[in-house]
């Protein structure tokens, strides 16, 4: 296991992301938009563009170094949109972020050609839960210029939940995935220093498969590459605490400052100033001290 001043320091590298740079010396938030009439927390509520453009500029009052604009939901079971419907919802919002905001705009798409031009609208990160798989998906990456966030998820988001299996501790599987996708990327012309990972909480796995995973996270820090997570209001806290959607807040909270101290740079959640608060003050008790070790 890393020491925490090697923990801390190993993703400090300043992440170009188109005419942003993220300063990765410590933790960001990254505010969730979902642009979809059917997210499993708040579908539809962002779907017109100036409700998108209300609540992107809350959450970067609020403390949000990223918006993260989603256009196809990945819920459990949820259908895919088509190429045209997503490129209709993504892009009007990707354009007014960026050009009445100058907001660094992250899209979460698996689509190639969708991450082309959200590139060409302005966007500075692509966030895929398919790690690329889609055809066409790591050529057009590539082509943006742009960070790229790979995920790990086996299936489909229509069947990914269907009794997940691990042959093996699933801290150990999903860092074996994410590091053979790094690689094949990499192989395409991806280079290493533009590519974040996200174990994918929710995606493929069990309550105890994500829980464990959390807790073992911090070996995913021996990639050498940022780690983005996402645990914002999902069942998992649900399922351990009992609560429904609308009332999972404190559990998110603590699962973010948990993430934090075993190695993650950003935090995808719904709810940004509570978790700009819990990251800020996480990070402050876990760098204290370092500087001088």
């Amino acid at each position: 296991m890393l020491s925490r001043t090697m923990m801390l320091t190993t993703t400090s590298k300043p992440l170009q992301c188109g005419r942003h740079r993220l300063d990765l010396s410590f933790p960001h938030v990254m505010g969730i938009l979902n642009v979809t009439p059917d997210s499993f927390s708040d579908g539809g509520h962002h779907v017109a563009l100036d409700d998108a453009l209300r609540r992107a500029e809350q959450m970067l009052a609020e403390g949000a170094a990223i918006i993260d604009v989603g256009g196809e939901s990945t819920r459990p079971g949820a259908a895919e949109v088509s190429t045209q419907q997503e490129l209709d919802r993504v892009l009007p919002v990707v354009e007014t972020l960026v050009h009445e905001l100058d907001a660094l705009v992250s899209v979460d798409t698996s689509t190639p050609e969708v991450m082309r031009e959200a590139a060409n609208a302005g966007a500075g990160m692509l966030n895929d839960v398919r790690n690329l798989r889609r055809d066409g998906a790591v050529r057009a990456a590539a082509s943006t210029g742009l960070p790229v966030c790979l995920m790990h998820m086996l299936g489909e988001p229509g069947d990914m939940q269907d009794a997940p299996h691990y042959d093996r501790p699933v801290e150990e599987a999903v860092a074996e995935f994410l590091e053979e996708r790094v690689a094949a990327c990499e192989a395409s012309g991806l280079r290493r220093e533009r590519l974040l990972i996200d174990p994918g909480f929710g995606f493929a796995k069990t309550v105890e498969h994500n829980l464990r995973l959390l807790k073992y996270m911090d070996r995913l820090t021996s990639l050498e590459l940022p780690i983005l997570v996402g645990m914002s209001r999902k069942s998992m806290i649900g399922k351990v605490l009992e609560r429904p959607v609308e009332e999972r807040l404190a559990g998110g909270l603590a699962l973010s400052a948990l993430a934090v101290e075993r190695g993650a740079r950003i935090l995808r959640v719904h709810d940004v100033g509570p978790h700009v608060d819990a990251v800020n003050m996480a990070w402050a008790v876990l760098k204290e001290g370092c500087d001088n070790d």
